[in-house]
């Protein structure tokens, strides 16, 4: 199989999963941040950017610092940036949790660029609750497992936890 049609039937495979399962759970597991890191896994597989462990502690930081952002500008249970318009709490809350989330990944050794949105998907409130934040690592999980099994199975140096 060529390359590139592998590369995009493994990122089929992997959206279709997590897309399945958010029918099937009526739960936001679709949401921007999944592409890119799908994208990277398909393109980049073996590199440290693009382990598991890599991109669910990256994830995790930015799941993490996107909540506790809301939680010091006091926009936990505000209406959504994108709802009410951009204000200055919530420019606030964007730029500490992109800074949250890059010193957390460099800190664990982990880096991950699409972790940026995850962060950010969750300070301007799009998906702010708990329950959001444990749905969207699912989802996280999910590709990055869906990703790595097709990697290792076509052949791609896919690593099960760690590059290297």
């Amino acid at each position: 199989m060529r390359p590139t049609l592998q590369a995009a039937l493994g990122c089929v495979l992997a959206m279709t999963v997590a897309g399945l399962a958010a029918l099937a759970l009526g739960q936001p597991m679709l949401f921007p941040s999944l592409g890119p890191t799908v994208m990277m896994l398909a393109q980049h597989p073996g590199q440290t950017a693009t382990a598991p462990r890599s991109i669910v502690l990256a994830h995790g930081a930015g799941l993490v610092g996107g909540w506790l952002s809301l939680a010091v500008c006091g926009l936990l249970h505000a209406p959504s940036a994108l709802a009410t318009g951009l204000d200055g709490a919530h420019v606030v809350a964007a730029a500490l949790s992109v800074a949250l989330t890059v010193t957390a990944t460099r800190l664990l050794a982990s880096p991950h660029p699409p972790a940026g949105a995850t962060t950010l998907i969750v300070s301007l409130g799009l998906l702010p609750s708990l329950r959001d934040l444990a749905v969207m690592w699912a989802a996280i999980a999910c590709v990055t497992g869906v990703m790595t099994a097709y990697n290792r199975c076509t052949g791609q140096p896919a690593p099960l936890w760690r590059a290297g």
